[in-house]
């Protein structure tokens, strides 16, 4: 068979929204920040080889909405499989100084395939 199938896309996209929660779930239990493991001031999304996003879990609008340039600055540097990325930068995405990101590029049969994105609030990085 080829061509559209409805249903294929649908569990596609169910599993990707799925792993966007679960890494929300495992950093929000795995942190000793009371901002991010009570508060919940944090995000998480997927996104493909050409830095769009696929999914994202139901957190921070602010984050989510911003995130794709922090990936996009990080694509452009040419990350290797299993490198993480932390930025704050104003001009790569940044919403504001404690909002930190992480951007994992992630690799399948020898190429990048794509991103996994969390961005968190920490209380107190320093700064103006």
């Amino acid at each position: 068979m080829s061509g559209f199938d409805p249903l294929a896309i649908r569990v596609f996209a169910s599993s990707v929204a799925m792993i966007a929660e679960e890494m929300g779930s495992v950093l929000t239990r795995g942190s000793l920040s009371p901002n991010i493991r009570e508060r919940r001031d944090a995000s998480c999304a997927l996104f493909d080889a050409d830095g769009r996003m696929i999914a994202q879990a139901a957190h921070i609008p602010v984050h989510l909405g911003a995130m794709p340039e922090a990936v996009r600055a990080v694509r452009v540097r040419g990350p290797a499989a299993g490198d993480v990325w932390l930025l704050n930068d104003p001009y790569a995405g940044g919403s504001h100084l404690p909002d930190l990101t992480m951007v994992e590029a992630i690799a399948a049969g020898g190429r990048t395939v794509g991103y996994a994105a969390v961005r968190a609030h920490h209380a107190d990085v320093g700064g103006m």
